[in-house]
């Protein structure tokens, strides 16, 4: 019996032993044990390189304004392990969590006792997530998004009401393969036979992939940039501004509170797929509710402006398309303002293809390295880059409680990279915020 939540987090991250195993019969055994609970909820389901957390949360927010219970089900977390599982917005609380791992850790005994295969990290979670939503508060819809791939992510025994890819691009190559075609086969995975789906997958980058799947499973394929498009965009000083249209439905001036083109293309995947279900009769949602719920979500860690005076921004760049999409977004938000870089990332990692890109944004760079097993050291990340003003940051707790004092009006720090980074520093910079 796990009494504490210390116990439990402990007796969780001990299945990380396990490593990533795909598959889906450890899922479906304990699934059985606990009387299919993932049968019982309302899933839409969403996988992607990037982007699916922004898509989630725009989901959300809009679910939420027309009144629905929502839990979502997302990795990884910035501030407590809860957020992973949480309902309206809200992590679930560490007494449900410790009750969930009661529930689960029996259930985990038995099936690796029966088949010798023993539960992963990730599946514990994704099935506590299961249980949690299908039998102890049971929301109105859940949205699901994936942990790696898609075909063979142990979220991919559920059963939604409609599916979402955001985008492909090259991460996790070592297991999902080494070209975008293959890993958006992966990714197709997670389409269920005569169940909608929406992409925004470029042609070239696997979408045929995704039709090919869609086509054999018999599901609507709605496509960005065929299906529907942005007419519109402009960005405004606390976010963007975009117009959306999918056939003969228009939406007009979209404001969204989080920034990037990219980020509008996840607004938008989120608006066509609210939009299907309410023709199908699944969600009742009106225009003001889209319009509201958009512009109040907001996701963390994603160019999230931690200070205005100094002007310090966080973003999650952990990939070489975030490192793109990050590069873009400073130099259309910080156009004017000398950049400063912190970054730092995993040694798994294309640390040098996304320095590449971020260099392009970047007046000058602070390579740091950070206590994780997976972290590229500081040296080696100053070795790759090629930036003419750069520098080896060795303590970033140092660094971001002395650089900030610093900064003049037209100068920005950006800090950016690993989102387990991410996690770590958002804390300090929120606690040093105050005496900026």
């Amino acid at each position: 019996m796990l009494g504490t939540y210390e116990e439990t987090l402990d007796w969780i991250h001990s299945r990380l032993r396990f490593g990533i195993k795909p598959g889906l019969g450890r899922m479906n055994g304990m699934m059985e044990k606990l009387g299919n609970p993932h049968t019982n909820i309302k899933t839409i389901h969403i996988a992607g390189t990037n982007g699916k957390g922004s898509t989630v949360s725009y989901l959300r927010s809009m679910l939420n304004e027309a009144g629905y219970k929502v839990g979502t089900f997302t990795s990884p977390y910035l501030e407590t392990f809860n957020e992973r599982i949480s309902m309206n917005g809200n992590p679930i609380s560490s007494t449900d969590l410790i009750a969930l791992a009661n529930v689960l850790k029996p259930v985990a005994e038995a099936v690796e006792a029966e088949t010798g295969e023993a539960p992963t990290e990730f599946e514990i979670i994704t099935a506590m997530a299961f249980y949690y939503f299908g039998v102890q508060n049971q929301p109105d819809f859940v949205l699901l998004e994936t942990g790696l791939g898609g075909r063979l992510d142990s979220t991919n025994i559920a059963e939604p009401i409609l599916s979402i890819i955001t985008n492909t691009g090259y991460d996790h190559m070592n297991i999902l393969g080494d070209t975008l075609e293959e890993i958006a086969a992966e990714k197709a995975g997670i389409i269920k036979w005569e169940t909608p789906a929406v992409t925004a997958v470029e042609a070239g980058k696997g979408l045929s992939q995704i039709r090919s799947k869609a086509s054999a499973m018999n599901a609507e394929l709605y496509v960005y940039r065929e299906d529907f498009k942005i007419d519109y965009l402009k960005p405004h000083s606390e976010g963007e501004t975009f117009s959306l249209t999918a056939g003969a439905d228009h939406w007009r001036d979209l404001q969204i509170s989080m920034y990037g083109a990219h980020q509008t293309v996840n607004a938008s995947l989120a608006v066509i797929s609210l939009n299907l279900l309410k023709k199908r009769g699944t969600v009742q949602i009106t225009d003001a509710a889209i319009r509201t719920g958009l512009h109040k979500a907001s996701w963390s860690g994603r160019y999230e402006i931690i200070s205005r005076s100094p002007l310090i921004v966080l973003d999650g760049a952990h990939n070489l398309e975030g490192a793109q999409s990050l590069s873009q977004t400073i130099r259309i938000h910080g156009a004017g303002k000398k950049v400063h870089m912190l970054f730092t990332a995993l040694e798994d990692k294309d640390y040098s293809g996304m320095l590449h890109e971020l260099e392009k944004a970047a007046d000058s760079i602070y390579l740091t390295e950070f206590d994780f097993p997976r972290a590229a050291s500081a040296s080696v990340l100053y070795n790759v880059s090629r930036a003419e003003n750069k520098q080896i940051a060795p303590d970033w707790k140092t660094f971001i409680r002395q650089f900030p004092e610093e900064l003049g009006n037209g100068d920005m720090l950006v800090v950016c990279g690993s989102l387990y980074f991410i996690s770590q520093i958002r804390q300090v910079l929120l606690e040093t915020k105050r005496n900026f």
